[in-house]
């Protein structure tokens, strides 16, 4: 058994420490999107793979059998990719996927399917918008220069930011609920715009705009293949456990 864990999220950290503890064969893959990623307990592997036959060739010449996808739920390109070279390959796969935050009682939310859509949800009149997505898609919103955008990065930006007016704040988390609170009212936020990316280490600025009854337009998750997923770390490492032992059992 050779495991390729696709990661970049607190999840595929926690199973980092899993395999490493019960001495999997594995490899940790990062995209390479930060400067700096921590650290991790495997072997270790940062960029691109050049899409799908590039996957499907390193799964063959690295002789992976099984493939973790524990991205962000907003890395479709890749988790897509994992699926169809899996095929190609005939390599197990199972993703591991948090929850979508869920909307709750006190939470004003507006639901977009989309970027393009998140940009159309702002108030036509000039907000401080807290625009918490990453830096994938930030300079579409300058579609609407007549806001301010708080923009929160792990890394300083390496090019020019196309939003006429913002602020950026260079952070890695988890964050919490009470410095987030602190950290939209010293800024004058007036609205925030997410991905609908779950966990309890990125929602501490959804709950910080329920307690300030701050509006929140939500980007829904991007729609991908069916897979075989799984909520927790003790799945994955269940059903790698019982792929193991039915190698063994076949004396593989």
């Amino acid at each position: 058994m050779r495991v390729l864990l696709l990661g970049g999220t607190s999840e595929a950290s926690r199973l980092a420490a899993a395999l490493a503890k019960t001495r999997i064969d594995a490899i940790f893959s990062y995209a390479g999107r930060t400067n700096d990623p921590i650290a991790q307990p495997l072997a270790m592997r940062i960029g691109g793979f050049g899409g799908v036959e590039g996957l499907a060739t390193y799964i063959a010449s690295e002789g992976i059998t099984h493939i973790i996808d524990a991205t962000h739920p907003f890395a479709a390109g890749m988790s897509r990719n994992a699926i169809t070279a899996a095929t190609m390959t005939t390599t197990h796969l199972i993703a591991l996927e948090r929850k979508p935050w869920m909307q709750q009682a006190g939470d004003d939310w507006r639901h977009v399917a989309d970027v393009e859509a998140a940009i159309e949800s702002l108030p036509p009149q000039p907000t401080r918008v807290f625009l918490a997505i990453g830096r994938q898609n930030i300079a579409a919103f300058a579609a609407r220069p007549e806001h301010h955008y708080l923009l929160r990065f792990v890394d300083e930006p390496r090019d020019l930011i196309a939003l006429p007016h913002h602020d950026v704040v260079i952070a890695r988390g988890g964050f919490k609920i009470d410095s987030d609170m602190e950290l939209m009212r010293a800024h004058g936020i007036g609205w925030v715009v997410s991905k609908n990316a779950g966990g309890a280490t990125a929602g501490a600025k959804i709950a910080a705009a329920r307690a300030l009854h701050l509006p929140v337009t939500m980007i829904a998750r991007p729609t991908i293949p069916q897979r075989t997923t799984v909520e927790t770390v003790e799945e994955v490492m269940a059903w790698l456990a019982l792929d193991h032992d039915h190698d063994a059992r076949l004396g593989v």
